[in-house]
């Protein structure tokens, strides 16, 4: 059990870094200076990040084949050569890098998310079988704090010059994800007896409390000044090595319950109560197979018209906050806003809280009385038009703070549901591959959302744009795909609510 809880904890750890993709505004005007590139060169390079995922599929293939700790390496290599080499550029220890070879360098880093990632569902699913959509709402909702945790060390390391900055977010996004992965390579493994583990509500519950006081300590501490540039990562250092007092407490109890041992085996396990455990265990574990009991491997998946419903409706929904978020330097600085990174630091926090928060009503609601998971991101999907609308009427800097967090939420709060809505449409074994497959169309959204942001940015102003008027249009058109994208996510509901009854 308290190995189990390790591997956990471990996931937690490296999903708290594997956000680095979402540091792109911290630098991407740096970037567009020394290359002397235009908006549309800088949303195509925003594009590449998210194109990386195109080859995801791979990973999950590699972590179907190879040890989970193998995988974790590469991913992190990868990692380390795309930012590693963009930061010896932009330090001026290069003599000069093409665009062309940033751009293959900044896919290169995006696919390496993708193989830490994979590693991470994969514990989470094998390793917590009746409590897979916990462990994983849990997990993945700290990538919404990978921002604000690099924000901070930045913060601490780093001098005010944006220059500097810009070499520092660069420098951790290398080299964090690499000692990470280090240090949890020897807890990257399958528990082949987990399905035999006893109940784990008392440690989610104090994971959850854990979990919800450290996204309040991020909201706050983005917000406010805490007296010292240090105190937030202190304090974030602290609350991210909090959870090791689980698997402490099961190592305790395990220890006491050794000594009960021979009067728990003389009492037996014929009881009828155990027997409805068992059965209530394995009628749970069904419910992780596709739709209607089904297995689907991808060839079939990509022929069913809820695969296409659901794509779409991670396009208009997810996938458009991303591109947003991607957006976000250049979005505040033709406002007039420069404190990017306190904007990039909001948008992490509150998306941590998005992705928490299917975990959380699933935790205390019963299932009978939730939704599906169609519905619910339909539900998700519809704020996120209000914030882009609101952007279009108003020009006041708060307008802007209050449209990404409503975005960062949604948008956590999508991420976080279609990992346990792709289990529940198409089965928990190809899950590696048919996630993947639907995430592809991340790249796909950025290239054709971002590009026509940059059009359109371009056609307000040239290259360097100032005004409302510079994504006024692109945040109306964006807007308006969201109320699309909520209709397709509630038709996508009215065709799989039968499953959910």
């Amino acid at each position: 059990m308290a190995l189990q809880w390790l591997t956990l904890i471990a996931t937690i750890w490296l999903q708290s870094i594997n956000g680095s993709n979402s540091n792109f505004p911290a630098y991407s005007s740096e970037l567009k200076k020394l290359l002397s590139i235009s908006q549309l060169q800088l949303n195509n390079l925003a594009f590449a990040s998210d194109a990386g995922k195109l080859l995801g599929w791979i990973s999950g293939l590699a972590a179907a084949h190879l040890p989970l700790w193998l995988v974790l390496i590469i991913g992190s290599f990868l990692g380390l050569v795309g930012y590693g080499v963009q930061f010896l550029f932009l330090a001026n220890h290069l003599f000069s890098l093409s665009y062309c070879h940033v751009f293959l360098l900044t896919v290169l880093s995006g696919n390496s998310i993708c193989w830490i990632n994979t590693v991470c569902y994969t514990l989470a699913i094998k390793n917590f079988p009746y409590d897979r959509h916990f462990a994983i709402g849990l997990s993945t909702s700290y990538v919404g704090l990978s921002a604000k945790i690099y924000t901070d060390i930045v913060d601490v390391v780093s001098a005010t010059s944006p220059t500097e900055r810009a070499k520092a977010f660069l420098f951790l996004n290398a080299v964090l994800p690499l000692l990470v992965c280090i240090v949890s390579m020897p807890l990257a493994r399958n528990i082949t007896d987990a399905r035999k583990s006893r109940k784990l509500a008392g440690g989610f519950f104090t994971l959850f409390m854990i979990t919800t006081v450290t996204g309040f300590f991020a909201v706050i501490s983005s917000f406010t000044s805490l007296g010292s540039r240090v105190l937030p990562l202190v304090g974030m250092v602290v609350l991210l090595l909090s959870p090791l007092v689980i698997p402490l407490a099961e190592k305790v109890g395990e220890k006491l319950q050794k000594r009960c041992l021979i009067r728990v085996c003389d009492e037996g396990f014929g009881s009828s109560s155990d027997l409805s455990r068992v059965e209530s265990e394995e009628t749970k574990d069904q419910e992780f197979c596709g739709l209607g009991g089904e297995e689907i491997g991808a060839m079939l998946m990509v022929r069913r018209v809820e695969f296409w419903l659901y794509f779409f409706v991670y396009l208009f929904g997810a996938t458009l906050g991303l591109v947003y978020l991607n957006n976000l330097g250049q979005i505040a600085e033709s406002r007039g806003c420069l404190r990017t990174s306190s904007l990039v630091s909001v948008a992490s926090a509150f998306s941590f809280f998005g992705r928490l928060l299917p975990c959380l009503l699933d935790y205390f609601f019963s299932r009978k009385h939730g939704v599906s998971r169609a519905a619910a991101m339909g539900a998700m999907i519809a704020p996120m038009c209000g914030a882009f609308f609101l952007l279009v009427v108003s020009r006041r800097e708060l307008a802007l703070y209050m449209s990404t967090a409503v975005v960062g939420v949604c948008t956590g709060a999508i991420t976080s549901i279609s990992i346990s809505a792709t289990t529940e449409l198409f089965g928990a074994k190809n899950f590696g591959v048919n996630h993947n497959i639907l995430v592809s169309n991340i790249p796909m959204g950025s290239f054709l959302f971002g590009d026509l942001a940059a059009l359109l940015y371009k056609r307000g102003g040239g290259e360097n744009c100032m005004g409302e008027k510079c994504y006024q249009t692109t945040l109306i058109i964006w807007g308006s795909l969201c109320v699309l994208g909520t209709l397709l996510a509630f038709i996508l509901h009215s065709r799989t609510k039968i499953f959910y009854t």
